[in-house]
């Protein structure tokens, strides 16, 4: 299975994509996607919603994995972030890609092993669980982290699906 991971974000999107083969994850592509910041926001997005849409063609991922929103210091901050992830989930849907959201306590929680994890301990993390020989810039690293959460979750949401058809 290859998943996409998503960091959406006003200023940087990360994506990472990672395929999955039972328990062996191989990182295939990472990195950032920005736009100018004197750009108005309007075109921010469209330069995110591009950038996601090249990803999901240049790299045809199964599923996608996004980073919820879980906190904002400042409401049009939440708002900013809000459009973005926007833009992620519109790109995804429009290819037919199921969109799996984790908050970034669960992602952090499933790589890491705690929740509130520092940047640079799941930058580490993602580098050991992926065999980088550096850890991803922190965008990519968050993103990375999301696909690793999910192909780690997914396994036994299906068994729970399962179970649950059966009844």
């Amino acid at each position: 299975m290859r998943i996409l991971g998503i960091d959406p974000g006003s200023r940087a999107t990360g994506f990472g994509v990672i395929e999955c083969d039972g328990p062996r994850l191989r990182a295939v592509r990472w990195g950032r996607l920005t736009a100018p910041r004197h750009l108005p926001l309007c075109e921010r997005l469209l330069a995110v919603y591009d950038g996601v849409r090249e990803v999901l063609a240049a790299d045809r991922p199964d599923v996608a994995a996004v980073e919820s929103v879980f906190f904002a210091q400042h409401p049009r901050g939440a708002l900013v972030l809000g459009q973005a992830r926007g833009v992620v989930l519109l790109a995804a849907a429009q290819a037919g890609l199921a969109v799996a959201e984790y908050s970034p306590l669960a992602i952090k929680q499933a790589v890491v092993g705690h929740g509130r994890a520092e940047k640079a301990q799941v930058q580490a993390m993602v580098q050991a669980l992926l065999g980088l020989t550096r850890p991803p810039p922190s965008d990519a690293a968050d993103a990375l982290a999301a696909a690793i959460c999910h192909a780690h979750s997914e396994p036994l949401a299906a068994r729970l699906r399962a179970s649950q058809a059966r009844r």
